[in-house]
């Protein structure tokens, strides 16, 4: 597959950068966007192959663009799309600003409808049947109150990709997501830090044990292949059994 594009948004670290490194090895050229422009050019380096970095700004319209057109006229049409940067911004509900609000669903929801559309676009003018793969979350389905935004913006990714798979179904364009639980990345530092939280974490997942980003990567680089060719609409929740669970272990 070395003619064929991956662009993955969020890359410079964590979830990001695995989807990328498995991309990768699966024979994809990666394009790794991230707000993080040293971050996200380093990230590039360390992946084996000629991939790039581009900085973008997922919450930026504009940003998203002007992504694609350098992407299309410098590399080609991207053929997966992976839609994994996020943002949570915590607070407490009441006290919540819209301004905080409005800058989770710009980049968790927004950002992912303008990257898809344009993707999507192209791969219709160029004749790709290509796959788009949006990162959600079990938030999408179990709410925790102290990221109201967040649970929001990650429920309407799960819809979102169930409108845009029956959008896109007539021309081979299969669109899917994944929902991470408690995957042992930076945002959960905090987590293994604390003995008490860690073993909350772990009292809700039937695994016993925090998942890693490359098994986030392995989960995401699947449905982007043709192995994944009959699925489309379809949320794939990695989260050691948690969603399945109705009392703590």
């Amino acid at each position: 597959m070395t003619d064929k594009i991956a662009l993955v948004t969020g890359a410079a670290q964590g979830i990001g950068y695995a989807c990328a490194e498995v991309l990768a090895e699966d024979g994809f050229r990666v394009v790794l966007s991230d707000i993080n422009a040293e971050g996200v050019k380093a990230a590039a380096e360390k992946l084996d192959g000629d991939h790039i970095a581009i900085p973008c700004d997922m919450g930026d319209m504009d940003q998203i663009n002007a992504m694609f057109d350098k992407i299309e006229a410098e590399v080609g049409p991207v053929h997966a799309l992976v839609n994994n940067a996020g943002v949570a911004l915590p607070g407490n509900f009441l006290d919540y600003s819209l301004e905080h609000f409005q800058k989770v669903m710009d980049v968790n929801v927004t950002g992912v409808f303008v990257a898809s559309q344009r993707a999507a676009k192209t791969m219709l003018v160029k004749g790709i049947e290509g796959s788009i793969v949006n990162m959600s979350s079990i938030n999408a389905v179990v709410a925790i109150p102290a990221i109201p935004a967040y649970c929001a913006s990650k429920g309407g990714v799960m819809q979102l990709t169930k409108a845009m798979s029956l959008a896109l179904a007539p021309h081979n364009i299969r669109v899917n997501a994944v929902g991470p639980g408690s995957i042992d990345t930076e945002m959960m530092a905090g987590v293994n830090a604390n003995p008490e939280a860690m073993k909350m974490a772990m009292s809700r997942t039937p695994l016993q044990r925090m998942g890693s980003a490359r098994e986030i990567g392995n989960a995401v680089a699947f449905l982007a292949s043709e192995r994944a060719s009959y699925i489309t609409g379809e949320t794939i929740y990695v989260d050691g059994g948690r969603l399945g669970l109705n009392y703590v272990c």
